[in-house]
């Protein structure tokens, strides 16, 4: 048709490696707490599947590595044969729609208290300094943190063998790569970030000494299931969980230096403007100088919407766009994005309940009358 408008960047394709992309909408990995167990539901079959598109790709929500990396109630973890057995059937459902399937590997470090962990002892991190206790997502709760035990440097090389084999586990569940989850204030970024990393052993002090425990894991993940498919999200800018940093330009334009070495697939960067999670502020800082830096694919996340999405693409600031809540209420996005259709509202309240359909798989598509 000759006047038809032209291609949206973000419903360009993409060849992310050995994957061929159909655009560059990608669902972010989004914590939704229905692991009844720590083991993934049948619900999630349907959940995975309803926002899967032919060459569209998926980051599974935040699955934990280990059974010290829990810090929330019903998140999955990949580290015990149960739970690969139960990611099997959500793999194969993203896979015959012809999707492509990211496990986002993880540990929470101080983000916890004793009762999550199995035998009721202190989580443990870079450090010992406690976290304050904090309001949960949902305005009400209040979530209380057990001081942490901070790891002997004998003790680390375990934590790292641990993300290698759980990627080990994610190829054995038949994802198509993992994304190493080094943001938000979880255990990786609590040896990177200055603001809470307060080692004086060969994991803290100087900047190469707070990323090495991060360059450990890209390493062991990289050598157990090769760079290609392997990722990695990082928040240089936030400070969630009260990890912060004195120069995160320097943070990450270091990282994203040290990760070209290992060639891994992307790098996925939290925007600037994303302080805490839910929290957009207007704010001079920007990725460009990472992205530029770095030489495999650029994913950025944080507050995207249609408009500021296809911008970022269009003028190379990413190649591309993760998308959370406006994923998680529109299972349909990248065909809405297509006919500028309007989206549907996500309800926060309903985020993180334990209910298998409700805020879950209950979102309308487009045609449904619903």
């Amino acid at each position: 048709m000759a006047n038809q408008a032209p291609t949206l960047p973000l419903l360009t394709p993409y060849k992310l490696g050995k994957f061929d992309l159909s655009h560059r909408v990608v669902l972010a990995p989004l914590t939704r707490q229905r692991s009844y167990g720590n083991v993934p539901q049948p619900h999630a079959i349907l959940y995975y599947s309803q926002r899967t598109s032919k060459g569209g790709l998926l980051i599974a929500e935040a699955t934990g590595v280990s059974d010290t990396a829990q810090g929330y109630p019903d998140t999955p973890g990949i580290w015990t044969k149960e739970q690969v057995e139960a990611w099997k059937p959500i793999v194969n459902a993203v896979h015959a729609k012809g999707g492509i399937f990211f496990c986002q590997i993880w540990h929470v470090g101080r983000v916890s208290n004793s009762g999550f962990q199995s035998n009721g002892q202190a989580p443990i991190s870079s450090t010992d300094k406690p976290l304050t206790p904090q309001i949960r997502a949902n305005g009400i709760d209040v979530a209380q943190f057990t001081p942490p035990r901070r790891l002997r440097t004998d003790e680390i090389p375990q934590i790292v063998n641990d993300f290698r084999l759980a990627a080990r586990n994610a190829m054995e569940a038949g994802f198509d790569g993992v994304e190493i989850h080094g943001a938000h204030g979880y255990l990786i970024d609590q040896f990177l970030k200055d603001q809470v990393n307060d080692r004086t052993d060969q994991y803290g002090g100087s900047l190469e000494k707070r990323c090495r425990f991060a360059l450990d894991i890209v390493e062991a993940v990289v050598n157990e299931i090769g760079a290609d498919k392997v990722g990695i999200r990082l928040s240089p800018f936030a400070d969630y969980m009260e990890s912060g940093d004195s120069n995160p330009k320097e943070l990450g334009l270091y990282l994203v230096n040290s990760l070209n070495k290992y060639g891994i697939l992307y790098c996925h960067m939290v925007e600037p403007r994303m302080k805490t999670v839910g929290e957009k502020i207007e704010c001079p800082h920007s990725l460009v100088p990472m992205r530029k830096a770095f030489n495999g694919t650029f994913i950025a996340a944080g507050g995207f919407d249609r408009e500021d999405g296809n911008k970022a693409v269009a003028e190379g600031r990413a190649d591309l766009i993760a998308f959370g809540r406006w994923f998680l209420a529109n299972p349909d996005l990248p065909k809405r994005f297509e006919l500028n259709a309007p989206l549907n509202k996500y309800n926060r309240d309903t985020f993180y309940i334990s209910d298998p359909v409700l805020g879950y798989t209950d979102y309308p598509f487009l045609d449904s009358t619903a």
